[in-house]
């Protein structure tokens, strides 16, 4: 057995520098964190090639005195716990005093830093862990420290890092996470000379928000706050038509510490359900105030993760908080506007009785504008124009129109007062239409069908009769006579037809087909045997009723076979997809360490038929997409697909993830109608054996036999 020993100091900076630091990132995010514990109002962070070449993190805090500038990078050396007391009520980010000393380990540190009313500052180098000797240095109030050369002592970590644009990304999002959890404090964060963000520190969320997360995520968001408890709960939350395709836009803080909480998640989705659409997620920024006795944030090295005292309290709170906002939405308001009076309109119905109105339209006074007949030009209400009637006999005879406020001759016969119609409007509900289209109206126009002949071919042939101006206007005139004959149509002789020789008739089956004889090169084609199974129908647009010749009902969900036949074709192509060029080209921001994740596996996504340039400040520009997908679902899909990209190891597993998200984006949804062709190309796969589960490994179809079927109706 070996023997035991312990090991060197230097060894053991390195394995607990390696608990606390793993990327850039955590450099980062101790340096800040001390900051913010330290009292600043303005932070700034720059970095070079990732955080791997330079970190440099400047506040305006209380800052450090030189006497203890050596002490603070010891192990366990901090200013924020005096006893063991102390752990159950911590109300700093940290605590634990290894954030100094793990980074000046495994790499080169320089520290500059004056407190308030001194004259002169402090500085500080050390590599390696190795202090050098405390000089003193003007310096600006608070603390500057620069970090560079990370993991220049272990090049086994160092060989784990990222590409710079990963890494850079990993800041970015920490920087978002940081300055959403105090917007009291400004943050800037400057990568490569270029600032990529900063925030006011005018202590309102909002306004962090769309520095941090950008326009298009705060006009989405709802504010909510609400308390359970000793638990109270404010931020915003997104409207249930805005969901997400991934989780990357909810963040959650415990007492100003950003934390990662699978209670926390399922509490919020928990009140988005019924609300929002599946497969959707909903995004968040909710700060969650409690007792610092009630969490206990010693359970996680990077502290990310944290412990609550009472869980059902804390998920009631955020529940109920995020389901009495979203209702209140929904709710229609019932404050009343005062809507100023406008004028009141003449309105007949409600003036006058029906029989006072058909009495005041009979004399024409009482008609509606949109009763009243158009008079021709040249013609006034009082002299309208004479009406035009037709004898029995044919002939159309004149007579003038009575006047509108003259009533009937005294001397015309009875009968014929009766059998003259009035025009008016039956305002009864128990009058019916009929009675109405008996009635013809007076006008001053008579317009009359008119007569078809039927064609010969002599008409055809012949020209068309001259019409002058003088027949136009004697038939406009002359009403009175007799409508003229039409002129008569000179007949022409037909042309004596040429004889065509008819062509020779080719049989549609060789006479050595007929007689059973094969020619040479050709194949006889016969028709496909018929299946042995019917498509009975389709419910609810989703799930196809199928029947087998065995008495076997199938129930096959179209969704899932299409995706999983698209995703074979996919998988199967030997050349990329095709693509179709955007019109306009669609800015996608699916997240800072998401977009760069998706710019890094760039090529991998060209080759799946997506063409993406960054765009800057985490969003990307999608100029071409597979000719399978909606335009409208490049967003949703490359969210998914930065998700899968996370969790993919080997190159052929993130292109199976891309082409599943894709199979998945292109199929036929769940209550589209579909064609009866393109269910029957389904079922004919189902039914052969070729698909059997999706890409996901839901099944794709349910058997259910006739004894199931009898069993389920008690006939067996």
């Amino acid at each position: 057995m070996p023997h035991i020993q312990q090991l060197e100091s230097h060894v053991a900076d390195l394995i607990a520098a390696g608990e606390v630091v793993e990327r850039p990132a955590s450099v980062v995010k101790e340096l800040v964190e001390n900051a913010i514990d330290a009292g600043a109002t303005a932070v700034v962070v720059e970095i070079r090639r990732g955080g791997m070449g330079d970190i440099r993190v400047t506040d305006n805090g209380c800052g450090i005195s030189g006497e203890e500038l050596p002490t603070a990078f010891l192990r366990h050396a901090t200013s924020k716990l005096r006893s063991a007391d102390d752990l159950g009520k911590i109300g700093t980010l940290g605590f634990r005093g290894e954030a100094l000393a793990a980074i000046s380990a495994v790499s080169r540190v320089e520290i500059l830093t004056r407190q308030p009313g001194h004259d002169i500052g402090a500085l500080l180098r050390l590599e390696g862990g190795v202090p050098g000797q405390v000089e003193d240095a003007g310096a600006p109030e608070g603390t500057t420290i620069h970090v560079r050369d990370l993991f220049y002592n272990t090049p086994a970590r160092l060989k784990f890092m990222r590409k710079d644009s990963a890494e850079t990304a990993a800041v970015a999002g920490l920087m978002q996470h940081l300055a959403l959890s105090h917007p009291t404090v400004s943050f800037q964060f400057i990568k490569d000379g270029t600032e990529s963000l900063h925030t006011p520190g005018d202590g309102r969320l909002d306004s962090t928000v769309y520095a941090a997360l950008g326009r298009d995520f705060a006009k989405t968001l709802i504010p909510v706050e609400g308390s359970g408890g000793e638990v109270s709960v404010s931020g915003f939350i997104t409207a249930p038509l805005n969901g997400r395709g991934s989780r990357t836009m909810q963040v959650f803080f415990v007492n100003g510490r950003f934390i990662k909480s699978q209670l926390l998640t399922a509490a919020l989705e928990e009140g988005y359900r019924n609300q929002i659409m599946k497969g959707k997620f909903p995004g968040c920024v909710l700060t969650v105030t409690l007792p610092v006795t009630a969490v206990d944030v010693n359970v996680h090295p990077a502290k990310t993760q944290v412990k609550f005292a009472r869980e059902r309290e804390v998920f009631d709170a955020v529940y109920h908080t995020v389901l009495d906002c979203l209702q209140i939405e929904d709710r229609p308001t019932r404050e009343t506007k005062s809507v100023p009076e406008l004028p009141k309109k003449q309105d007949f119905f409600q003036t006058m009785d029906a029989k006072t109105f058909r009495q005041q339209a009979s004399q024409g006074t009482g008609k509606p504008a949109s009763l009243v007949t158009p008079t021709a030009p040249g013609r006034t209400p009082e002299h309208p124009a004479p009406i035009i009637k037709k004898e029995p006999s044919g002939e159309m005879t004149q007579r003038p129109a009575p006047s509108s406020n003259s009533a009937v001759s005294a001397d015309e016969p009875q009968s014929k007062k009766a059998a003259t119609p009035k025009i008016g409007w039956n305002t009864e509900w128990g009058a019916t239409t009929s009675r109405m289209a008996d009635v013809k109206p007076e006008t001053g126009y008579q317009t009359e069908k008119p007569r078809l002949r039927p064609i010969t071919p002599s008409a055809i042939s012949a020209p068309p009769p001259s019409v002058t101006a003088a027949s136009v206007h004697k038939f406009s005139t002359d009403v009175e006579k007799k409508e003229p004959a039409a002129p008569a149509i000179p007949e022409i002789p037909a042309k004596p037809e040429a004889v065509i020789p008819e062509p020779p008739v080719i049989p549609a089956i060789p006479a050595a087909e007929q007689q059973g004889i094969e020619l040479p090169g050709q194949t006889t084609m016969t028709p496909p045997a018929e299946a042995p199974w019917r498509i009975a129908g389709e419910v609810l647009h989703t799930y196809i009723v199928c029947e087998s010749e065995d008495g076997v009902v199938w129930l096959i969900d179209k969704h899932a076979a299409h995706e999983r036949v698209n995703f074979d074709r996919l998988l199967a192509a030997q050349e990329p997809p095709m693509r179709q060029t955007l019109l306009k080209p669609i800015a996608a921001e699916p997240g800072r360490e998401e977009a760069a994740l998706l710019l890094e596996n760039q090529e991998l996504l060209e080759q799946c038929g997506f063409l993406c340039e960054d765009f800057g400040d985490g969003a990307i520009l999608v100029r071409e997409v597979p000719a399978d997908l909606d335009a409208e679902d490049t967003v949703e899909t490359l969210e998914e697909l930065a998700e899968h990209l996370k969790t993919g190891r080997s190159l052929t597993e993130k292109r199976e993830n891309l082409l599943h998200t894709i199979a998945c984006k292109a199929s036929i949804k769940g209550g589209w109608t579909s064609d009866p062709a393109e269910l029957r190309v389904l079922v004919d796969k189902v039914q052969s054996g070729e698909v059997k589960y999706c890409p996901h490994g839901r099944p794709v179809a349910v058997k259910i036999t006739k004894y199931e079927l009898e069993k389920m109706f008690k006939r067996a």
